[in-house]
């Protein structure tokens, strides 16, 4: 089995030790034992061709796993005719950086808040998606996943259910599982194995065992209020807002999952990453 762990961009130790460019990552990781990476588009598609090329190509000579997060405008239940070609636009973008540098997935946020009738937005969002999967495969740019996202907030389409929603489209729509925001936005409630277990079933009862093998992974602590999703943390504050990471490694192992585990801790995403990676390592070694 083969589990992966890595980082959503370049931890603050990247920088303290001299490195500034994203070519440097591959290399990077590899020392410190990790071996995945979520290149963060999330401000803006900005990577030339060129150097995405030369990252995917560092990435391969090292094992890197590479994904790609896209940007945070996306608003898939927007009905402003400009967001809605920008939202597409965005989608296409990522896909297409995806391509040259190798990368499996694209991970974006669904966007947008519930309105004044939440069904009827999460529909409006599904029904652009169906949309602008007809040019993604014209383009033919299918192979690369699409993985929406969980969302930390009452207030944003993106919970469980509608993440599920989304991926009923089929191919090559999956789900990005992040259980820090899906701590937040139920208010705390995956504390125990039984807690987490009962996420992956409804995965797997919804999507199938294959799409649950292969998840792809978001882990951080996630500080939240009534509304949830507040901030970001590091696992130093783990035991302040959870969630714990054992309980998912148990499953992982038991169920023989092979996810790709990204870390989005606050500065630490690197650090973080190999205490899950030990964590893990320890739990399969007694076993």
């Amino acid at each position: 089995m083969v589990v992966r762990f890595g980082s959503a961009g370049a931890p603050d130790s990247f920088y303290a030790q001299g490195y500034k460019s994203s070519l440097d990552m591959p290399a990077w990781l590899a020392a410190q034992g990790l071996n995945a990476y979520e290149y963060q588009c999330s401000r803006g598609v900005r990577i030339k061709e060129e150097t995405a090329r030369e990252l995917g190509e560092r990435a391969r000579q090292y094992d890197i796993k590479l994904s790609i997060h896209a940007p945070y405008y996306i608003n898939l239940s927007t009905e402003d005719p400009e967001k809605k070609v920008k939202t597409k636009g965005y989608i296409l973008d990522s896909l297409r950086a995806a391509r040259w540098m190798g990368a499996t997935t694209v991970v974006f946020h669904p966007g947008g808040g519930p309105g004044d009738n939440r069904q009827e937005t999460f529909k409006r969002a599904q029904n652009y998606l169906r949309e602008i999967l007809l040019e993604v495969k014209e383009e033919g740019l299918d192979d690369i996943l699409l993985a929406a996202e969980t969302m930390g907030k009452l207030n944003q389409i993106g919970s469980l259910d509608e993440i599920l929603g989304l991926c009923s489209l089929g191919h090559p729509v999956v789900p990005c599982i992040d259980f820090g925001h899906l701590n937040a936005v139920t208010q705390g409630s995956l504390k125990t194995k039984a807690d987490f277990a009962a996420v992956l079933d409804k995965i797997a009862d919804a999507l199938g065992e294959q799409i649950l093998q292969n998840l792809h992974i978001h882990f951080s602590p996630v500080e939240f209020t009534g509304a949830g999703e507040k901030k970001h943390w590091t696992l130093k504050e783990s035991h302040l807002y959870g969630p714990d990471f054992a309980p998912l490694a148990e499953l992982i192992l038991e169920r023989r999952m092979e996810p790709v585990i990204i870390c989005e801790s606050q500065g630490t995403q690197a650090e973080d990453a190999l205490v899950f990676k030990s964590i893990y390592e320890k739990l399969s070694e007694e076993k």
